[in-house]
């Protein structure tokens, strides 16, 4: 679906990030694990041209593009709902934006509130709500973006483990109904391993893809899986090692 190559940002003279090559298929969960300040979030923010690379090229679909920006929907590790507007009518802003019928958009919505278990809370305000259900919402207005690709940025970090579990299969689901895309970014080996298709170890500073591992099975993954838990093992001690060198 779309591929980068040698991408580089340097911020005051230093790396961040250099020569990063990274092709991701239609249809796959690509999940990005490194350790906490590694750079992440910032190679999200050159992919969706929110800050410019210093060095590197971007194809979608065998074009060259100078950044994924409107070709793909971005869902951060914060809600980002507006307060004052209620559930419903955050979900909508992406419609409004577009200009788009806004009959037709709001049916959309609330058939998309009803298959993310939002259905009655349309004309709650964020604040009335829990945090995953203010997620659910995010989660809503992403795909009212209509994009084929869906840049995550570890959108469910902040929630309770409970919570969390829930959404992750909520996650699975914008791959598997919805047929969308998803390349997430996450520090979490766990979330890495029971949702990934394909998962990319990261290094610290300047970050680097220094390893690409397939898995295979259905998903939600568990973990009473013997190779799964020894992958972990595994995933566990390249990423400490990484960090331990560094330091």
């Amino acid at each position: 679906m779309f591929c980068v190559s040698g991408l580089t940002k340097d911020f005051d003279g230093k790396a961040v990030f250099s020569g990063v090559n990274l092709t991701v298929t239609r249809n796959r969960f690509a999940v990005l694990i490194g350790p906490s300040g590694c750079g992440k979030s910032t190679f999200f923010d050159v992919l969706t041209g929110v800050i410019p690379a210093d060095a590197g090229t971007m194809s979608w679909q065998g074009e060259k593009v100078g950044h994924l920006g409107d070709l793909a929907a971005y869902m951060h590790q914060k809600d980002l709902l507006l307060p004052w507007f209620s559930l419903l009518e955050n979900s909508l802003l992406p419609a409004k934006t577009a200009g788009d019928n806004l009959q037709q958009a709001r049916l959309h919505a609330t058939k998309l509130f009803s298959r993310l278990g939002l259905s009655g809370y349309e004309d709650y305000l964020p604040y009335q709500v829990s945090g995953g259900m203010r997620q659910r919402c995010a989660l809503v207005r992403t795909l009212m973006f209509n994009r084929d690709l869906i840049l995550l940025d570890e959108p469910l970090s902040a929630l309770d483990a409970i919570t969390r579990k829930s959404l992750q299969s909520l996650l699975l689901l914008l791959q598997s109904e919805f047929n969308r895309t998803l390349v997430m970014i996450t520090h979490d080996v766990d979330e890495a391993l029971l949702l990934a298709d394909d998962l990319y170890l990261l290094s610290t500073k300047p970050m680097g893809i220094v390893e690409k591992i397939v898995l295979q099975g259905e998903k939600p993954r568990r973990f009473d899986n013997p190779e799964l838990l020894l992958m972990k093992e595994v995933i566990m001690q390249k990423l400490e090692g990484d960090i331990e060198h560094v330091s």
